[in-house]
């Protein structure tokens, strides 16, 4: 499958709150003009190809401003803050969207997930 876009840089620490949502992300500064939504995507770490999600945008929930990438890798928690990675992404699942709260947020996170591990178990 053809590559939407990828993104190289170090893993920057991020507000935590994916964590807290238990969705722990690395987030990547964006540089350049890229797609925002939800992208099914691959992740190279020291190495190592690993499944992920990627949510490229402002996060509209929270009322931020920058865009930025954050990536979710299945079935991972180590601690990478400062080493480079590149993320691929695979497929656009959904646009960024504003949740009405974090129950909300975490719920469709979910449904996100399950999409990215049916398109990851074909």
């Amino acid at each position: 499958m053809k590559a939407l876009f990828t993104i190289t840089g170090k893993v920057q620490p991020g507000h935590k709150r994916g964590k807290g949502l238990g969705f722990p992300t690395l987030n990547l500064q964006v540089n350049e003009k890229l797609p925002e939504g939800i992208f099914i995507s691959q992740t190279m770490v020291a190495g190592k190809q690993l499944n992920s999600l990627t949510f490229v945008g402002a996060a509209k929930t929270y009322n931020e401003t920058v865009v930025q990438a954050e990536t979710y890798l299945f079935d991972f928690a180590q601690d990478i803050y400062g080493q480079e990675v590149t993320v691929t992404a695979l497929k656009k699942i959904r646009d960024n969207e504003k949740f009405e709260s974090e129950e909300a947020l975490i719920k469709r996170m979910e449904e996100d997930k399950q999409e990215a591990l049916r398109y990851f178990s074909d």
